[in-house]
């Protein structure tokens, strides 16, 4: 009579249970790491609104799309979750703090000029002061599309 190992019956269990293991470990983020600068009013005329003040959601939590994630247009209206994860200055992050911020303009032709140039994102003033504490040009941040 020949006594087999559990785990040599079902070897898939096994890698499932690492897997397990290695996921608990190291978790996974479905998010990308860019950078954020931030404008100040005047806010319109927009590139997705045009002149439309309903454009704007009452939090007052928006922001213009760089290239990078402008989608020749298709970024107008996207939902991103926006968090900042360093920057030049030690302390300018609010630990812990995510904004939601909604895309109503395209950076490079925004009215207002950005702090910075090239950013991946460019908050407006309660957005960029929502999550963060010291005033800097841009900032790192960790971004993604809800």
């Amino acid at each position: 009579m020949q006594i087999h190992n559990q785990n040599q019956k079902h070897p898939i269990f096994q890698l499932l249970s690492y897997f397990l293991l290695i996921s608990q470990l190291f978790p996974f983020s479905l998010a990308d790491v860019g950078t954020a600068a931030q404008y100040s009013p005047p806010y319109l005329p927009t590139a997705c609104y045009s002149d439309d003040q309903t454009q704007f959601p009452s939090s007052n939590l928006f922001a213009a799309a760089g290239d990078g994630i402008w989608d020749n247009g298709a970024s107008c209206g996207r939902q991103y979750l926006v968090r900042c994860i360093s920057a030049s200055r030690p302390g300018t992050c609010v630990p812990d703090q995510t904004i939601q911020v909604k895309i109503v303009d395209y950076a490079p032709t925004a009215q207002s000029p950005p702090s910075a140039q090239s950013t991946t994102i460019v908050l407006s003033e309660t957005a960029f002061g929502g999550i963060t504490n010291l005033a800097v040009d841009s900032i790192n941040i960790e971004f993604q599309q809800v």
